[in-house]
This record gives C-alpha cells, structure tokens and sequence, in this order.
C-alpha cells in the first residue's frame, strides 16, 4: 500500500479539527438519459469544515483521499476554502468513494454508493495527529465514520481519546446511515459507545431513539426537527428556535452546515439559543443550493 501526506507539517493550532470521508457525487435527473449530471464533493465533515472556514474559523479535516482525480477535486475544494488539510493522507491503491443520485418523484432521490474499500475507508489509527487533535478547541467526528471499517471505527476512537485527555470539547454528530450497519442492534452500540463520549451531540428527532441510554448525560444535547426546527438542551434547560422559511432545493447532507453554525457561534462564545439559530441560518443557506457546502454562506451573510 503506498500512503503519502499531504504537506509533513502537523495541522496544529486550529479551532476545530474534524475527520472523515469524502465522496465524489454525480447527480442527474435520469441518469441514463441526462446529459447534463452534476459532479459534486461531499461528506458531512466536508461541509462542516468549509462552513466553518467561511464564517472565519480555523479548521482541520484529516481523511484519506486517493491520487485519483476526485481525490484531487477534494482537496482543492478544501485548500480553496482556506481548511487545513495538512495532514491528509493520500491513497495512491484505493479510489475515492462515490455515489450517484437521481431525482425521481418531487424532491425524492435515489442514491447508490460506491464507497466499499475506499481510500476513505482506510483512515486509520496511526493517521490521526495527536497535535491536532489535542491542539485543538473542538474535535467534532460522525458516525458515518465510525461506520465506515474496522480502521476508520479505531481512527475516530482515538481522536477521542486524544482529545479527552486533553480537555479538548467532542463534539459528535449521530449521523446514522443504516446501509453502513449490519443491523439496528449493531448501530445502536457503536452510536451509543461513540455518544457517551461527548461534550456536544448532535441528533435528528429520529435518531434519538439509538442512543436513548446516555442522553441524560450529555452536557449539550441538541437536537434538529427539520420543518420544526431544533430544540438544544443544556445543563439541563432546553431552548428551541424555529426553522427558517427558505425554499428548498436539495437538503441532502443539511446536517453538517447545521453543525457548523451551532459550533461557530459556540466558539464566539453566544448563549445557545443563538447558536440554535446560527445553526438554523447556515443550514437555510445549504438547502437553497443543490450543494451541501457551495451556497454556505460567510460571516457577513448572516442575519444580524
């Protein structure tokens, strides 16, 4: 296996350090017959790394890419950004993962996925940067992630060791994909064992139900609704803020634009009703692009 970095120098020093896969996206109407698709970057980790760098925060994403073209895509989306991808590590025997959606009723779509034995994948232990990581404010990781390998599961566990023992917040986002599990009871185990750790979880209303064991003792629950809106509950108060009336085009990956806004106001140090409404904003500005990362907005877009 030939494995390279990046750039040797360690990714230190950023507000929050993040890792995970990205995937390249064709998207058509009917793909057999379109002959205009669309290609795309994505990955919830992605898209909470440049919504960061767009509203002015420091950011690090750690992944395996591979030497093929939509590896290369990667991290010129990610460079051009102004993320820190420093300790990316390049996969010159793997491919990048894919997959390809098609509109077919309304707004619904089907996906299939590309992804097994990605270069993605392949993240593991000894990938991950302990400066990083411990140099950081903020580790934020996914169940996607975890769900990904036997290595990537290692790799995310022990950025959160790293950070723990650092005093660095975690921050995790549920982010249940049931294609990437063998079974409910799988999924409800490894989520559960991954949401015990954190300072900070994220979670749809419908994935509470996973990792309803420790929900009582997360210090900062916050929870989306969709059409609802989101509710945050800490130290025990709870604050809900409604959605934002936007037009949707695409709300796939909405969840890691949504992140981004609820951590970036959490660094600015706001109360968390404002981060709910943060959150609610630069998610707004995903789903009115057919990109989940492209239509983010930066500082000066916000609502006052």
């Amino acid at each position: 296996m030939t494995v390279s970095t990046v750039n040797m120098l360690p990714a230190a020093g950023s507000e929050v350090f993040t890792l995970g896969e990205v995937l390249g996206v064709v998207s058509a109407d009917r793909l057999r017959h379109d002959g205009t698709a669309r290609l795309d970057m994505e990955g919830p980790e992605l898209t909470m790394a440049v919504g960061l760098a767009r509203l002015g925060h420091s950011v690090g994403w750690l992944g395996r890419v591979s030497s093929d073209e939509l590896g290369a895509r990667a991290l010129t989306t990610l460079r051009g950004e102004g993320v820190d991808v420093s300790s990316v590590r390049v996969d010159e025997t793997a491919s990048t993962g894919l997959v390809v959606r098609q509109r077919r009723i309304g707004r619904a779509t089907h996906a299939v996925y590309y992804r097994a034995g990605s270069a993605g994948s392949r993240l593991s232990t000894g990938d991950v940067p302990a400066e990083a990581v411990q140099s950081a404010r903020i580790l934020h990781v996914t169940g996607i992630t975890l769900a990904l390998s036997g290595f990537s599961w290692s790799a995310v566990h022990h950025a959160v060791k790293l950070a723990r023992d650092a005093g660095v917040l975690v921050s995790v986002d549920v982010d249940h994909r049931p294609y990437l599990w063998e079974s409910v009871d799988e999924a409800r185990q490894g989520l559960t064992e991954l949401a015990a750790s954190a300072d900070v979880l994220f979670a749809n209303q419908d994935e509470l139900s996973l990792v309803d064991s420790v929900i009582g003792t997360i210090p900062e629950l916050v929870v989306t609704r969709g059409s609802k809106g989101a509710s945050a509950t800490v130290d025990g108060l709870r604050y809900d803020t409604q959605a934002a009336p936007v037009t949707a085009v695409d709300a796939t990956e909405v969840g890691g634009a949504f992140v981004a806004g609820y951590l970036s106001a959490m660094l600015d140090g706001l109360h968390p009703a404002d981060r709910l409404k943060r959150g609610i904003a630069v998610a707004a500005f995903a789903v009115a692009s057919p990109s989940p990362w492209q239509g983010l907005p930066t500082r000066a877009e916000l609502p006052p």
